[in-house]
């Protein structure tokens, strides 16, 4: 497959920005080989500036549940601009945004849009400072929950509990209230508790996006909410991710576990930039101007981004069987993988949530990031690079998951199945 064009491309790209890349894991280190660059997206498929096509499971990453360039959102969003792209004034858009939002989860009274998710997490967690007069919080390693200072952080040495920063221009005193936990271990998070009195909330992603798909098991956050409530600190769920992608209803519809704050994004933009958090009256209270807690945004709510959302979620309310769907293509898409590699030896761990999917090439189950962490990346890379020259584009980095649109059919469900076979092969004959 030729990527010439697409080589010129990032040449250029790297004179002029850091890396050839606005974002880290588009540069396709972990991988090898050149990023493509993209020309369009038409329903299930990238097309880039080589005339390449491919069927995309990255899906800009989760928000795109309908696929590129949907005729509703496109038609919502032209009809948007229309009438101006930005107002810096309150909209009636951001108020059916937010009704239709807190109409989902029955942990949420209020809402507050933002223009990342990023912003959204940053946001919740001083809300949650706010509220509860404490300084430190609890975050577990692998997940990932924006790029602010205070989430930036390492494992610190030896027994330490408290992290160290991880990214040059951080300063240490930035992260020296940050807590690090082991993903699925009550007894980790525990120790944190048993560290501090002063732990504001513990923040996680409930189903774990960025370590590859991890959810977490039901009876570790039912520990968590327990302990949360005994410490008398909120317990935040990042759902940025895997909100309207795992469940129309939110990881505690799955898990029964309710959080105080709830983080969102991605779906709920339609593909426009979008964050939002929410959480009961009380809590959400504390916030600017209603209380002292500051937040701001020139772009939060914008309108074009409140039209793309309304479009996105009152479409996928209305279609709400069309998860299961979903979710079956996912469990198919999985399990022929699965069988796939093991016909040619290879073992896979596989695992699925909604119109997300995840997997790793490991001996063992993974629970947690030093799991993930212990996967083949070379075995992945070589994988990465078969299927993107057999047209199928899925996410350049083992830490990533999958994800699944309405626009992507059974027939291509079974055509990525084959190629994955072929893809085998020539890594087995290698």
């Amino acid at each position: 497959m030729n990527r010439d064009a697409s080589i010129k491309a990032f040449e250029e790209a790297q004179r002029l920005i850091p890396g050839g890349v606005n974002s880290p894991v588009r540069a396709f280190k972990s991988v090898g080989g050149t990023p493509i660059f993209i020309t369009e997206g038409e329903g299930a498929y990238l097309s880039d500036v080589d005339g390449n096509r491919y069927v995309d499971f990255v899906q800009s990453w989760g928000p795109l549940i309908f696929g590129h360039r949907d005729e509703t959102i496109e038609k919502a969003v032209i009809e948007a601009v229309k009438h101006g792209l930005s107002f810096g004034a309150p909209t009636q858009a951001e108020t059916d945004l937010a009704k239709l939002v807190v109409s989902f989860f029955d942990s949420i009274d209020k809402v507050r849009f933002v223009s990342s998710g990023t912003e959204a997490v940053m946001s919740a967690i001083r809300l949650a400072r706010g509220f509860t007069g404490r300084d430190d919080i609890v975050k577990f390693t692998g997940c990932y929950h924006g790029h602010s200072d205070s989430l930036l952080v390492q494992a610190g040495s030896g027994a330490a509990t408290f992290g160290n920063p991880s990214s040059p221009g951080v300063p240490a005193d930035f992260t020296k209230h940050t807590l690090l936990a082991t993903y699925n271990d009550i007894e980790s998070v525990k120790k944190c508790f048993a560290d501090s009195k002063d732990i504001a909330c513990v923040i996680i992603e409930p189903i774990a996006g960025n370590m590859g798909l991890v959810p977490a098991d039901k009876e570790f956050l039912a520990q968590l909410r327990e302990l949360c409530d005994a410490n008398g600190s909120l317990l935040i769920f990042d759902e940025v991710m895997s909100g309207f992608r795992a469940s129309l209803y939110g990881a505690e519809s799955i898990t029964g576990v309710k959080p105080d704050i709830l983080t969102l994004g991605k779906v709920i933009g339609g593909g426009m930039p979008v964050g939002a958090f929410g959480a009961r009256a009380e809590i959400m209270a504390m916030l600017s101007p209603d209380g002292p807690v500051y937040q701001a945004g020139t772009l939060s709510g914008n309108p074009v981004a409140m039209a793309a959302g309304l479009a996105s979620l009152t479409k996928l309310k209305q279609n709400a069987p069309v998860m299961a769907v979903l979710e079956a293509r996912a469990k198919r898409l999985v399990e022929g993988m699965r069988e796939a590699a093991k016909e040619y030896g290879i073992i896979m761990q596989t695992d699925v949530r909604g119109s997300m999917f995840g997997f790793f090439f490991n001996e063992k189950p993974v629970k947690n990031f030093a799991d993930a962490a212990a996967s083949d990346a070379q075995l992945f890379a070589k994988f990465h690079s078969g299927m993107l020259d057999e047209g199928y584009y899925f996410a350049c980095s083992l830490y990533e998951t999958g994800f699944i649109s309405t626009a992507i059919t059974d027939e291509m469900i079974e055509s990525t199945i084959e190629a994955t076979k072929r893809v085998f092969k020539a890594i087995t004959n290698g």
